[in-house]
């Protein structure tokens, strides 16, 4: 017994001494075929097997740097830890013949591209109808973005009660369609450089510009409440505070198809969203910053490097993660949910997503991730199969070149694929 028990911990070492020459293998191959130290920007890297639980490549991968849109993979490990399977939709309290409501950030109540009526109906049915829109407590901008996005679709306004995905829908033709039709008498036709005016609904269409444009719209109290009047054709007032009774959750659309439109598409509006609605689950008062703390000090208090965490999206330059950071949460989602289940969220190399285009397995995919760009900054984080069988979890993070955004992708693409080759 005792010489079978000494040949399986010599086999066992042998093993585990195998595998720490190999790491070391493939880490001097890659620092030697990709020299991050010749860069004339900032690069950061890690790359992590989950299953020896080992560090294979690194390079400054303590260091903060700016994350654009990767930002979104802690949104997603928010939503997947505050949310249930079902977003909370609306929160209510029936009194009498009266349904006071109050929106929870819930992105897809009467956006196009879900068409959940779960809120609709309910609404729909009550009798009467009183809103409460005192319950956001934060600016409809997030801290750090760029004023003069106002009017691009990337950037809508935060707030408790989305409407239509804060945007408008405008066709560029003769009729110069609009949706919602409440904006219809809001529309010009006059070539300004811009698309709405900065302090209102006053909306501007080239005749010779795009076929369809999406633009924000200014979220304020007055606009929903006509907006709701108009969809619902019913008379509703504006209540607040609720009266005093136990309120109840409407749950609504699927989270993971949502996570999965934000991740594919990285859509800015439902990762702001996300945090919101983190928010609805543990106050009555709706806060991104007060999710994100919530996170930090509940599910995140053992990361080594606490980034500067102050958007769902990314957007914000004031964001400073680490790819060690990035990297940690991965790693958590991988060992806490089912990886189909998890991979089927993210964009494929290839196949689908801000990825289509890059990263093709040939013939079957292999890169799993989350892009983020923004002005001279891009960073790719997510997972890696390789052809040996294992999936590894990586983060590449690149700040300050001046070249081409599609050099950098290349370079990218040429690492995972060296990395997928040879561990």
């Amino acid at each position: 017994m005792d010489n079978y028990k000494t040949s399986y911990l010599l086999i066992l070492f042998l093993l585990l001494l195998g595998a720490c020459v190999s790491t070391k293998k493939i880490h001097k191959k890659v620092n030697k075929t990709f020299p991050f130290s010749s860069d004339n920007h900032f690069t950061g890297i890690m790359v992590y097997d989950p299953e020896l639980k080992d560090t294979i490549v690194q390079y400054n991968s303590s260091k903060y740097f700016t994350p654009a849109s990767n930002v979104k993979i802690f949104t997603l490990y928010t939503a997947l830890k505050l949310l249930a399977d079902e977003v909370p939709a609306l929160k209510y309290f029936i009194s009498n013949d009266t349904t006071y409501i109050e929106g929870t950030g819930d992105p897809s109540f009467l956006h196009p591209k879900f068409k959940d009526s779960t809120a609709y109906n309910f609404i729909k049915a009550s009798k009467y109808i009183a809103l409460n829109l005192d319950n956001f407590y934060e600016e409809t901008f997030g801290p750090g973005w760029a004023w003069e996005d106002y009017d691009f679709s990337f950037a809508p306004e935060r707030n408790a009660l989305p409407l239509y995905g804060n945007v408008i829908c405008l066709t560029n033709n003769e009729d110069a369609r609009v949706y919602p039709k409440y904006f219809e008498t809001n529309i010009e036709f006059n070539s300004k450089g811009r698309y709405r005016d900065r302090n209102e609904n006053k909306f501007y269409i080239d005749s010779l510009g795009k076929d369809t444009l999406y633009i924000p719209y200014i979220t304020k109290d007055s606009v929903i409440l006509a907006l709701l009047k108009d969809e619902l054709k019913k008379e509703i007032i504006l209540k607040s505070p609720f009266p005093k009774g136990t309120k109840k959750t409407l749950l609504g659309m699927s989270r993971d198809s949502l996570a999965k439109e934000m991740m594919q598409q990285s859509d800015n509006f439902i990762a702001e969203q996300f945090l919101i609605l983190g928010s609805s689950t543990i106050s009555d008062s709706l806060s991104s910053k007060k999710t994100i703390d919530y996170m930090l000090e509940n599910y995140l208090m053992d990361l080594n490097q606490m980034p500067r965490w102050v958007d769902g999206s990314g957007l914000s330059r004031y964001n400073l993660f680490s790819p060690a950071s990035i990297v940690h949460v991965l790693n958590a989602m991988y060992s806490e949910y089912p990886k189909e289940r998890l991979l089927n969220i993210f964009a494929v190399g290839g196949e689908s997503g801000t990825i289509k285009e890059w990263y093709n397995g040939n013939p079957t995919p292999y890169i799993y991730a989350k892009t983020g760009t923004l002005g001279n900054n891009h960073c790719l984080s997510g997972y890696l199969k390789t052809d040996s069988g294992k999936t590894l979890i990586f983060s590449i993070m690149n700040n300050h070149f001046k070249q081409p955004v599609s050099e950098i992708k290349l370079r990218m693409q040429e690492l995972l694929a060296y990395i997928k080759v040879n561990y």
